[in-house]
């Protein structure tokens, strides 16, 4: 039986992988891989001779001399538990996506866009990674990436130039994600499952991911594409909404209040961010009446909005999709989780793995096994990649493991336009080529790569 469900989840993951190809979205075999799982699970619980226990994380002695009722009850105990840890990920998302639409219902971000007065490529594209960078890391990167490529789409005419800023945004993006708590799905995943602090994130992940963005920006600089000036496009007559610098500051100040409600409270990070909406929702209803009633002069998008409250509009607008796949995807691999599949092959990967470099503490785990994490991270999607390692590794809070697995998987997927949320967004948005970025873009992400993890190797041995 286990072999069947290790085949379903296998067969599942190469129809999200390939889901250009067969024309599915990756959302529906997460969901039916999910189910598909745990159905198996409950009609073969008397065959399996292990489980995995996820509160101590260790293999249960005697899960074999229990009983098929109390065998059940253990099962659906673990399902519950493992929704509640699920739930706590997708709420903290949808509070975060929300605000974010809020701000740019109140065309918040077009404060960022009103600020570029200069046409050198150059300064452009240093403008847009670092913005990239800082933003990613309070707004998360895929968000990041959609406000950025809008503004992009805004600023320069040529699409031909604007693929070339849309894959260095990718790469910095998921840097700037690594680095931050609130940053990338992934990093959020380790910090909600308590292993890693906010503090010590920074600490040991804010100058590698720097090195990440920095050293690809820089070289990109270089070549012929970022030489020379643009032509922009003429600046619009809108009528400026003026409620929009003040609920951009207002929205991503309430993001950046998550970890501290965290730290003075001990509540999950889910209840800092509702928190933070129901703030950033107070204002956003007293905004949006004085907004309505003092220009006639709005987007027909917003006018739409405008029977009824900015929260509802904005709710509307959230990716549910991506959170809906996030469920079936965390789902799943709890179910091969809960069996000791992952552990058993953490063991096996440990031990048959050479060692390279230092040596981590605890279990001895490879390197060269968090770097081959992140290469996959661009083949294959990161978010079940770092719950895998969430159920294959048992080291304690703060352990080095555990940061460079964040580094490693945040910013590995840029190798590859497939291997990131924030890539696979800017190819909608931009139509980019898979084979374009392989051949233009991927080696610049490669550098950035390496750079950055020779640097955590340096920071790990100071701190």
């Amino acid at each position: 039986m286990e072999t069947v469900i290790i085949l379903v989840f296998v067969f599942g993951y190469l129809a999200i992988t390939l889901e250009h190809n067969i024309k599915i979205d990756k959302l529906i075999p997460a969901l039916v891989m999910m189910a598909i799982s745990w159905a198996l699970i409950s009609l073969g619980i008397n065959s399996f001779t292990q489980w995995f226990d996820s509160g101590t994380h260790t293999l249960m002695d005697n899960f074999g001399l229990l009983g098929h009722e109390e065998k059940l009850h253990l099962m659906e105990e673990t399902l519950l538990h493992h929704l509640g840890k699920t739930a706590e990920i997708l709420v903290f998302l949808l509070g975060a996506m929300t605000i974010v639409e809020i701000i740019d219902y109140f065309d918040g971000f077009s404060t960022i866009k009103n600020a570029v007065k200069f046409n050198s490529r150059k300064k452009l594209l240093w403008m847009f990674s670092i913005l990239a960078f800082s933003l990613s890391a309070i707004i998360d990167n895929l968000t990041a990436t959609i406000v950025l490529i809008s503004i992009l789409q805004k600023i320069v005419k040529e699409r031909d130039v604007r693929i070339w800023y849309a894959g260095l945004i990718i790469i910095a993006a998921n840097a700037g994600g690594a680095w931050s708590p609130i940053g990338d799905v992934t990093t959020t995943m380790l910090w909600i499952g308590n292993k890693v602090s906010s503090g010590k994130l920074f600490m040991y992940l804010f100058i590698p991911s720097l090195l990440c963005m920095v050293v690809p920006t820089f070289i990109a600089s270089m070549l012929k594409p970022f030489k020379g000036t643009l032509e922009l496009h003429e600046s619009d007559n809108k009528v400026k909404n003026k409620f929009s610098s003040r609920m951009l500051f207002l929205g991503l100040g309430a993001i950046v209040f998550v970890p501290v409600f965290k730290v003075i409270t001990h509540l999950p990070p889910y209840v800092g961010m509702m928190f933070s909406l129901g703030v950033v929702a107070i204002f956003a209803e007293i905004y949006s009446h004085s907004k309505f009633s003092i220009t006639e002069v709005v987007s027909e998008e917003h006018s739409a909005g405008s029977s009824h409250s900015p929260l509802h509009y904005s709710l509307s607008k959230i990716e549910l999709p991506s959170i809906l796949f996030f469920l079936g995807i965390l789902m799943a691999v709890a179910a091969l989780e809960s069996l000791g599949i992952l552990f058993g092959f953490a063991n096996s990967l440990q031990d048959t793995m050479p060692m390279l470099g230092t040596e981590f503490h605890h279990e001895g785990v490879s390197d060269l096994v968090v770097l081959l994490l992140g290469a996959g991270s661009a083949v294959i999607d990161n978010v079940p990649l770092v719950a895998a390692s969430l159920g294959m590794f048992s080291e304690p809070l703060d352990n080095e493991l555990w940061h460079f697995i964040a580094y490693s998987a945040g910013t590995g997927g840029s190798m590859l336009i497939i291997g990131s949320a924030a890539g696979v967004v800017a190819m909608g948005m931009e139509r980019i080529d898979f084979f374009w970025y392989f051949k233009k873009i991927s080696w610049l992400a490669l550098v950035g790569f390496i750079a950055g993890a020779a640097a955590f190797m340096v920071t790990r041995s100071i701190f």
